[in-house]
């Protein structure tokens, strides 16, 4: 695969940028499989008498909504308006996805209830970040007419409401022969561009589409041959493209990334960004739900591709079928541009779900926290010496609002930016959240870190949040100090250098962990 320069062009970022931000107001109609995902996880420590298998000490079960659901999820995370038009059976699970899917497609659902079919479920069991089993549960078959029909009724009610259809075929049966030449016979008197996420060989059933999204595989079945090099990509695209009358190919790569073939352009290559790899499970949903939102706010094909393969980047560094927030895709694409974008500081909502990221790889979270009002040489030590007792570091920060009340009107001295990026650039430090509150109990409780770490100048007793780690079998850590350095100390140097009087201290700060 060809490989673009590891930079982008200023404009080109200007032009990522703008799109990200206008991400929020599209409006975009999924129609396909849904289906139940379900994570069953827990932990293994032996092996069962009865045969060689592991048992699963059960601590959790999370269910979402799957397959064409994923999608709805990514484009709900992302702040697009959604609608869903599908199918489910007359289970429970058919109403337990019907919910979920309510609470993600904020502008509505059309979905089909069709008597004696069985809802997909799909239930994996996981210990460690490792999945042990997966078992599926559903009917795989062609809708009856009476739901099909209902259910092109209900993509005939959305499309004056959308400004692009995605059509996310997993091969269960909603997505029929009838009811896509419905689809698509409608959104072009509508004037709605369609993109399709395809299965099968036979993308004969597709024609029309603006774009679809296959993967290798789906690709090489397409065209029925082995595709080995660039030259059989590009071909088979093209192909398939006058076939069918597709305006464009854009070819999911896995760890390579995506390749844009347009109609009458050269292709367009974009290598993966990912860093790190933990799951591919719902990469392609990401790519679609990225490519559409992006097509529906105006944003050029090879501008939606770049975006929908920076999103995909971000997902598989997840565990499990997971989704892409404005504020990741932002930072994200400036570090295409070279630049950090302060990655290590995350939103509460965020933070948690890193935590969680680092407990399914099994790594120990720590946390401590502070103003950090002038980061000295003591912070740093002490910061150090709370990693070492630990696989990830947190550090709780007092907004600017908290340290007046903490401290004064005359603190903080740095504002919660400047102070925030100052510990973003420790490499002892993995991620920093701020706070609001006086003290960081309910971020410790959210956080439920397995180190809770402070200054040596604190006891047991007088640690916020301490009896809540230890109850739930965390450690205290007490970190020891380097004596002469702190906040306060630094603050009343300068002060009497300048002849001015020296500041009064406003409660715990003559050690080195001011504020701490």
């Amino acid at each position: 695969m060809p490989t673009p320069s590891e930079g982008r062009e200023s404009g080109e970022l200007a032009a990522l940028l703008e799109v990200c931000d206008r991400l929020g107001r599209a409006r975009v109609l999924v129609v396909g499989d849904a289906m139940l995902d379900r994570f069953v996880r827990g932990s293994v420590k032996r092996v069962s008498p009865e045969a060689p298998i592991p048992i699963l000490s059960i601590e959790g079960e999370l269910s979402m909504p799957g397959g064409a659901g994923n999608v709805v999820r990514n484009l709900a995370a992302l702040g697009v308006g959604t609608a869903f038009a599908g199918a489910v059976g007359d289970d429970p699970a058919g109403e337990q996805l019907a919910a979920l899917l309510a609470q993600k497609a904020v502008l509505g659902t059309g979905l089909a209830v069709e008597p004696g079919r069985r809802t997909p479920v799909k239930t994996r069991y996981v210990a460690g970040g490792q999945q042990l089993l997966r078992t599926d549960f559903e009917t795989v078959a062609p809708l009856a007419k009476a739901t099909e029909d209902a259910l092109a009724a209900a993509v005939g009610q959305w499309l004056k409401a959308v400004d692009v259809v995605l059509v996310s075929d997993y091969a269960k049966g909603a997505v029929t022969p009838a009811l896509l030449a419905a689809l698509m016979a409608a959104a072009r008197a509508a004037g709605r561009p369609v993109v399709v996420d395809p299965k099968g060989a036979d993308f004969a059933r597709y024609a029309g589409a603006a774009v679809i999204t296959p993967n290798r595989g789906e690709l090489s079945a397409a065209a029925g041959r082995a595709l080995a090099t660039e030259d059989d990509y590009e071909e088979a695209a093209r192909v398939l493209m006058a076939a069918h009358g597709f305006g464009a190919v854009c070819l999911t790569r896995s760890e390579e990334g995506v390749s844009l073939y347009g109609a009458g352009s050269d292709p367009v290559h974009v290598r993966a960004g990912a860093r790190e790899v933990f799951d591919v499970s719902g990469a392609g949903d990401t790519v679609a739900a990225v490519l559409a939102a992006g097509l529906a706010v105006g944003a050029t094909l090879p501008l939606c591709a770049e975006l929908a393969n920076t999103a995909a980047g971000i997902v598989v560094g997840k565990v499990g079928t997971a989704v892409v927030h404005p504020d990741e895709l932002r930072r994200a694409v400036l570090r295409l541009g070279g630049k950090d974008a302060t990655r290590k500081i995350l939103p509460r909502e965020r933070l948690l779900e890193t935590v969680a990221l680092w407990r399914g790889r099994g790594l120990r979270v720590g946390f401590t926290n502070g103003c950090f009002d002038l980061l000295h040489p003591g912070h740093a030590a002490m910061l150090a010496g709370a990693r070492q007792e630990c696989d990830r570091l947190v550090v709780g920060l007092n907004t600017d609002a908290s340290v007046r009340r903490l401290k004064g009107p005359s603190r903080p001295i740095q504002d919660q930016a400047s102070r925030a990026h100052m510990l973003a650039s420790l490499g002892c430090v993995d991620a920093v959240v701020l706070f609001d509150e006086d003290t960081p109990l309910e971020l410790i409780r959210a956080v439920a870190p397995d180190m809770l770490a402070k200054g040596g100048d604190y006891t047991l007793d007088t640690v916020v949040g301490a009896d809540l780690v230890m109850a739930a079998g965390g450690r205290v850590v007490l970190v020891p100090l380097e004596q002469g350095r702190s906040t306060t100390d630094i603050i009343r140097r300068i002060r009497k250098e300048d002849g001015a009087s020296p500041e009064q201290p406003s409660g715990r700060g003559d050690s080195v962990s001011d504020g701490l």
